[in-house]
């Protein structure tokens, strides 16, 4: 039996080597920042949008742009290592949670960002419940490590108490708020 495949403008992929990824959380957590971070350092993007400047490729309706809010998730896609990603971008507010859930139902895996600042909110609860519903995988991403107040420690203190997960730390932050440097890859 051939193997499946789909056929795209630029690219023929089976569909083995196609991975459906969500990224979910609380509102204001950095959810659109990365998606156009990973687009960016991916290939699929020549510029990183800013949500202030409303330029970003995810929040493409005007009332999201005006706002600085996702509103309905959005899907794009990039390549890595020969892998075609399928990114949704979700909402955070807890007005929209129903469209969260909805994306769920399609994932292969979610990427669960926090604000190293504030740790783990009320929507990251909800989202996590939701994830679990699904029996979605997930990794999570402490984000703003550059920010006043970032806690590293205590934001996976949070995951651990809050949300029940026994997370395995594979990047270690290399300071924090004005002295954050970087990451230290513990895996490599």
């Amino acid at each position: 039996m051939a193997q499946q495949s789909i056929i795209t403008k630029d690219r023929n992929v089976p569909l083995d080597k196609i991975r459906n990824v969500g990224i979910i959380a609380h509102i204001d957590s950095g959810k659109t920042t990365t998606t156009e971070r990973i687009l960016f350092y991916t290939g699929r993007s020549y510029k990183i949008g800013d949500i202030d400047d409303g330029n970003t490729q995810m929040d493409w309706m005007p009332q999201e742009r005006e706002r600085g809010i996702t509103i309905v998730s959005a899907a794009t896609t990039t390549f890595w290592k020969g892998i075609r990603f399928n990114i949704i971008d979700t909402p955070g507010h807890v007005d929209f949670t129903a469209e969260v859930e909805r994306s769920l139902r399609v994932l292969d895996g979610g990427v669960v960002v926090f604000d190293a600042e504030e740790g783990v909110q009320s929507q990251s609860e909800t989202v996590w419940r939701q994830a679990d519903k699904y029996r979605v995988p997930r990794v999570c991403f402490i984000n703003k490590m550059d920010k006043l107040g970032a806690d590293f420690d205590a934001t996976v203190e949070e995951i651990r108490e809050r949300l029940g997960a026994n997370p395995a730390v594979m990047v270690f932050p290399l300071g924090k708020e004005q002295e954050f440097k970087g990451i230290i890859d513990l895996l490599t």
